[in-house]
């Protein structure tokens, strides 16, 4: 099963979260597997998406907010866009946009930031958004990241003003991620008088955060990928007073829809509709996600332009 748990270290200014996608990620690449048109994406954009997707989970998991994180990264190499989303709820997707070869090993900068020129880009597109109203966007060069975890770790730092340490990885059964912050001592009513009384006022808390995140950074890309979430914890923090929440569930899910794609149609117009149906008789749209194919004849595209109150009404006896 795909958990996130949460975590606190008792009387310190620090949190943590763990993620183990097993079956969602699974369903991820199975899907993509699957779809005839494209086969399954190289082991390194494999590895990318799956950390993405891990460390979406994370950040989601991190605010209070309805609505979906879209992580994304965009670049001038052969990948040209990787997203990763998860809903408030942990319901997550993924997909990468690939032309041209990725060769095995082949790393962030290769994949996606060939000519210095990579970005990543946090969206958060709220459920109850008014119309008109813009999504909150946050971009960061991927100019000195070697990897998804540096780069959004920096965002974290630079954005929300929150150090943060985060391990990810991913093969082809599990995507992994460990995310550490240190959090204001400002207003954290578990911290004990006499804990912040011995810390440098400038610093207050800098000690155990450093501890705690080099901790963190000594567990190996092999120990996340393969150990449970109670032997991570135990490996890394048996000495440390760790208060563990009721894990929470991610699973796949794609919110894609006939309705959906029929809005996105009628929103090319009548003429281009009526274009692309002449030169392949039908429009046929694909979902990058999950793979679900929608197929649009002339009767269905006739419809789309046809104001409610002019279609034709099916006899009441099939109503």
């Amino acid at each position: 099963m795909s958990e996130l748990h949460k975590f606190i270290f008792d009387g310190l200014p620090v949190r943590g979260q763990l993620v183990r996608l097993t079956d969602a990620w699974q369903q991820v690449l199975a899907r993509r597997a699957a779809n005839t048109q494209t086969g399954p994406w190289p082991q390194p954009v494999a590895a990318l998406l799956g950390e993405m997707a891990a460390a979406a989970v994370l950040m989601q998991a991190g605010i209070k907010f309805d609505g979906a994180l879209v992580l994304q990264m965009m670049g001038d190499g052969p990948v040209k866009l990787a997203v990763a989303e998860v809903q408030s709820d942990l319901r997550l997707r993924a997909t990468a946009t690939v032309a041209g070869e990725v060769p095995p090993g082949a790393t962030l900068a290769d994949m996606v930031n060939v000519h210095g020129k990579g970005r990543c880009a946090i969206t958060l597109d709220a459920r109850g958004r008014l119309p008109g109203q813009p999504p909150y966007q946050g971009v960061v060069s991927l100019a000195d990241a070697p990897d998804v975890a540096t780069a959004l770790a920096h965002y974290m730092r630079q954005s929300e003003q929150l150090d943060t340490t985060l391990v990810l990885a991913a093969d082809e059964h599990v995507a992994a991620g460990l995310l550490i912050q240190r959090l204001p001592v400002q207003g954290q009513g578990n911290l004990s008088q006499s804990h912040v009384a011995r810390e440098d006022a400038g610093d207050a808390g800098g000690d155990d955060w450093r501890r705690i995140s080099l901790l963190a950074q000594s567990l190996q890309r092999q120990e996340l990928l393969s150990l449970s979430a109670d032997e991570i914890l135990h490996r890394l923090f048996w000495q440390e007073r760790v208060l563990r929440f009721e894990p929470q569930t991610a699973r796949f899910a794609c919110s894609c829809s006939r309705e959906r794609v029929a809005a996105m149609i009628a929103g090319l117009g009548r003429h281009e509709a009526e274009d692309i149906l002449r030169e392949q008789g039908r429009i046929e749209v694909g979902c990058d996600f999950c793979g679900q194919q929608y197929r649009f004849d002339a009767v269905d595209v006739a419809r789309l332009f046809t104001p409610p109150a002019q279609q034709p009404q099916a006899p009441q006896g099939l109503q």
